[in-house]
């Protein structure tokens, strides 16, 4: 059974960089957790984590809610910046 923060973390809603994250591991896996193996994944992830991090401070500001996106809402702002 996951724990309530473990369901979170696979929550689409909640996680904007969870295909990043699977990959990411998988990619680890596949490598037998060697990391310099990895690096692309780990920037993908790392650039996904600011850009949605940045747009979460923003809302933020400017009194939006939910701070987070939702999936669906995400999907168009990632449009619109192409």
């Amino acid at each position: 059974r996951m724990s309530r923060h473990a369901k979170k973390l696979r929550d689409h809603d909640i996680n904007p960089c969870l295909a990043e994250t699977d990959a990411t591991t998988k990619c680890m896996d596949d490598n037998n957790y060697k990391k310099d193996m990895c690096t692309d994944y780990f920037l993908k992830y790392k650039n996904c984590r600011k850009f949605w991090h940045g747009i979460m401070m923003q809302r933020k500001r400017n009194g939006v809610k939910p701070e987070m996106p939702s999936a669906e809402e995400r999907k168009k702002i990632l449009e619109s910046v192409g």
